[in-house]
């Protein structure tokens, strides 16, 4: 008598299906409990009890609390092409494009709120703009040598406008409407794309 072998369940299958309802369901909590608690007081009971779920699944699924935090902050940017974006508009529509993520994107803000006080938040953090926004900067700038530093200037410009209106929630900062900031910070983010180096 031959031994039967189970094949993989298909991708459509229930239990594939249930599989990637628990994935979600685990991350939308994990997002919530780092975005709420920090990273060193969310705790893997905490985010399994929310998720309605075993904490062993969560360590089934992610490993461990490391493994749980990259996949629950891991973020497309999803910026503009620089091939075919006019040089003398990267300003404008770096500031508009994160503006909208800012508003609708909440796992961005949490990761922000985690990065001001743990190490874990901010390396995450700097891994995301560096690993995205340093070659829109390389691409633009006029030597590609300084892509670096002016792609960190870009970052304190994006990263402190958020600070202060989604995070700190700052009363002028929060009042502004998108417009009106695109209109003071997008020629600063042009100047660090663009203008000449200071040479000093």
């Amino acid at each position: 008598m031959s031994e039967s072998t189970s094949a993989p369940a298909p991708a459509g299958s229930a239990p594939a299906r249930r599989s990637d309802a628990t994935r979600r369901a685990i991350l939308e909590a994990a997002r919530e409990r780092f975005a709420a608690d920090g990273y060193e007081r969310a705790t893997i009971r905490a985010i399994a009890q929310q998720a309605k779920i075993d904490p062993s699944m969560v360590m089934r699924y992610y490993g461990n609390k490391e493994g749980l935090f990259a996949a629950a902050v891991a973020i497309d940017l999803k910026l503009p092409d620089p091939a075919s974006l006019p040089r003398e508009e990267a300003g404008r529509a770096l500031v508009t494009h994160f503006l909208a993520m800012w508003e609708d994107n909440e796992v961005l803000t949490a990761l922000l709120r985690v990065g001001v006080t743990n190490d874990a938040g901010a390396e995450r953090m700097r891994g995301i703009f560096s690993d995205q926004l340093l070659p829109l900067a390389r691409r633009i700038c006029p030597d590609p040598e300084q892509a670096p530093a002016r792609a960190a200037l870009v970052s304190s410009q994006l990263l402190g406008l958020a600070l202060t209106r989604y995070v700190l929630r700052f009363a002028p900062a929060v009042d502004l409407h998108p417009e009106e900031i695109t209109a003071w910070l997008a020629p600063a983010v042009q100047h660090y794309l663009t203008a000449p180096h200071p040479g000093v």
